[in-house]
């Protein structure tokens, strides 16, 4: 035992070394002996099934990739979908706006991370390099669990997987009997702190070979209270959503699903823009308010199988709205903006195994216009007219491409998989008053390895490599318009791809008492396109900046997540995430990278009073964040002195009345703690008592 334990030392303590972190050393420390003592285990756990690593179902023990699994029972009672994945290994939420919401992971952002429902892109051509809204257009109430795949993905996912990939699978209508049933569920949701009323019902019907589903939910969420005792107005916000999907079987290995989601925030105030900021004596804004934004997706997917090979054959649209309003502060001129984005994709996917081999290929094509305009009219006058819009009207982006995966498992102790991806890109900025025309026609390499090492049964060690791409996009290009930070765009056509090399070495373990992955990652990100200073200013005081590729950054970091079971009634798990960043650009000095969050976590414990009460005891920690870029200490969302570290208390518990009725409370930051998350625009929320009730009903 001493023996395997010194060459698991050293084999971890070498890829240590790559990082020059004691901090790290110590950890994987003190994680090796943990794994070692419940290595002895005879029988695992049941493991979680993730689609995201391989394209198809697979055990994660068995995939060398890093996959954060957030089940539906996490997504229930969430306000908004991004909400699950705070305090999860290796991911980060930043909010702007209490609407909205934005996972980093790994130290990367918005477009940066790649965004998929069901297989299919949500990334379109307006994505930001900068924390985004629109994955918070998605109900969590559709959702059946959300899969954060962190590390090289370029192969099977390609464009904008540069940290990893935020993977939503939706819940799909499912019967297992000949005859026809109905079942449903309702729940409703209220809270102190934004006084949030929420409702949500589905309905479910069919049997084996033909079933249909059908949800709807609505939210008012009023201004929100924080630690500080104040409730900050506005920052009320409602949301609808609905849901209509067919799944069907018309004979043994051939399926059909017909899914239609829309989603809609009617208004929703940019809180950032209309309160005071740090370093500022006055807000940015008078009025700022997306109004509205919405998505709305169709989705149709074949499931065939031919011969040995798998295929899946998918086609979808998604619409996304991103209108707004807005008035400089104490301005006459209210700017109306109609911004959207209109994706269509293809995608054609085979699996297949031969063997101990197996092989994942594919291509998919997306197509993305681009529409947009813009309008001022005078409050005091009523006169309006129109001015130039904020992406070049017009504008498209196809990209297209063909990929190659295998899995190779030899020597009962290792498995081995790499692959490629050829990506083609045409992107076509339209011509503006401003601005010539532009074509840009682009083609990139990528590719991804990862090896697997099954030191026994339950525990892996587990490498992956690999190198992602991110065409610029038309939000890159031809931005013109207000940006956060009292800054102003301008467009650069003349951008190139990022390029990002990223390497991550880890351990996993799955047995009956204990569940684990630990993981340590390096980026190393070229050509990156940052907002750059111009030294022009705007006539109502916003510095004017570009988007350039001038800069290099060098991000590693740490990833724990950890569930041990104590006894049949208690489980503790912990999560604990820290990330480290340096940035250079051109003709400036090494400095922190943007954006970077602190050192962070949580503590768990679990306690099952009985099969029908459940009670959960949790703290939620971050460090002081005083490492900022020159950005950061310029954008008013953080403050230049750094952010200050903080943690929670807090307590949920769940009464199950019988098989159909469920109550749950949560009483949140207990202690009242007025505290910010790094980057966000808005105080977190104070104490508050939540409280929900779900009834089921049916087969």
């Amino acid at each position: 035992m001493g023996r395997k334990l010194s060459l698991r030392y050293r084999v971890v303590k070498a890829a240590s070394n790559l990082f020059q972190s004691r901090l790290c050393e110590r950890i994987l420390l003190i994680t090796l002996t943990a794994i070692c003592v419940d290595s002895n285990a005879q029988t695992r756990s049941i493991d979680e099934i993730q689609v995201t690593a391989n394209r198809r179902a697979l055990s994660s023990s068995d995939s060398p990739s890093a996959v954060s699994i957030v089940a539906e029972n996490a997504l229930r009672f969430e306000t908004l979908a991004t909400d699950a994945l705070a305090m999860q290994p290796g991911t980060f939420l930043q909010q702007t706006t209490p609407g909205q919401g934005s996972v980093i992971v790994r130290g990367l952002k918005g477009s940066q991370v790649l965004h998929l429902v069901d297989g299919m892109r949500v990334n379109n051509a307006i994505f930001r390099n900068a924390p985004t809204q629109y994955l918070a257009l998605i109900s969590p109430a559709s959702i059946e669990r959300i899969e954060v795949m962190r590390g090289p993905a370029a192969t099977l996912y390609g464009n904008d997987a540069m940290a990893g990939v935020v993977h939503v699978l939706s819940r799909m209508p499912q019967f297992d009997d000949e005859a026809n049933g109905v079942r449903g569920e309702f729940t409703v949701t209220a809270d102190t702190a934004e006084l949030t009323r929420s409702i949500a019902g589905t309905i479910e019907a069919g049997n084996r070979d033909i079933s249909v589903l059908a949800s709807v939910d609505y939210l008012d969420a009023g201004n929100r209270r924080t630690g500080a005792g104040a409730r900050i107005a506005p920052s009320g916000f409602r949301s609808r959503s609905g849901r209509i999907a067919a799944v069907t079987n018309p004979n043994p290995g051939t399926s059909w699903l017909f899914d239609v989601q829309h989603l809609e925030q009617p208004n929703t105030p940019r809180v950032d823009e209309l309160v005071t900021g740090f370093g500022q004596d006055r807000p940015s804004s008078s009025e700022f308010s997306f109004a509205p934004n919405r998505r709305t997706f169709a989705h149709v997917r074949h499931e065939r199988q031919i011969g040995a090979i798998d295929w899946d054959f998918d086609v979808s649209w998604q619409r996304i709205d991103d209108d707004r309003i807005s008035r400089g502060f104490e301005s006459t001129e209210r700017v109306l903006e109609n911004n959207r984005s209109d994706l269509l994709g293809i995608t054609v996917n085979g699996n297949f195994e031969t063997g101990s081999t197996g092989w994942s290929f594919g291509a998919e094509h997306y197509q993305d216009r681009v529409t947009s305009g813009r309008m001022i009219e005078d409050i005091v006058s009523g006169s309006s007219g129109v001015v130039a819009a904020r992406f070049p009207d017009d504008s498209r982006m196809n990209q297209g491409a063909v990929f190659a995966q295998v899995v190779r498992r030899f020597a009962q102790r290792h498995s081995l998989q790499g692959g490629l991806r050829f990506s083609h890109f045409d992107i076509r900025l339209a011509e503006t008053q401003f601005t010539a025309g532009t074509r840009l026609k682009l083609d990139e390499i990528s590719g991804d390895a990862g090896w697997l090492y099954h030191i026994s049964e339950g525990l892996h060690f587990a490498v992956n490599i690999g190198r992602g791409v991110r065409a610029p996009n038309i939000f890159d290009l031809g931005t013109l318009g207000e940006r956060p930070g009292n800054r102003f765009n301008i467009a650069n056509p003349d951008l190139r791809p990022e390029k990002v090399n990223q390497f991550d070495v880890g351990i996993k373990a799955n047995t009956t008492k204990l569940r684990l992955e630990f993981s340590l990652f390096r980026l190393m990100y070229r050509d990156r396109i940052s907002s750059v200073l111009t030294g022009d200013v705007t006539a109502d005081g916003r510095d004017i900046v570009q988007s350039r590729n001038v800069a290099d950054a060098d991000i590693w970091g740490v990833e724990f997540g950890a569930q041990l079971r104590l006894s049949d009634r208690f489980a503790m798990s912990t999560v604990l995430n820290y990330t480290h960043g340096e940035e250079s650009a051109t003709d400036s000095p090494v400095e922190p990278a943007d954006r970077i969050p602190p050192l962070g976590g949580r503590l768990r414990l679990d306690y099952h009073a009985s099969d029908a009460l459940f009670f959960e005891v949790y703290l939620d920690f971050a460090s002081t964040q005083s490492r900022l870029s020159s950005r950061d200490r310029r954008d008013p969302r953080i403050d230049a002195d750094g952010t200050p570290g903080w943690a929670t208390l807090n307590v949920r518990i769940r009464w199950s009345y019988d098989d159909r009725w469920q109550f749950r409370l949560g009483f949140e930051n207990l202690l009242d703690k007025h505290y910010r998350n790094h980057g966000s625009g808005i105080d977190a929320p104070g104490r508050s008592l939540q409280a929900s009730l779900r009834h089921t009903w049916g087969q």
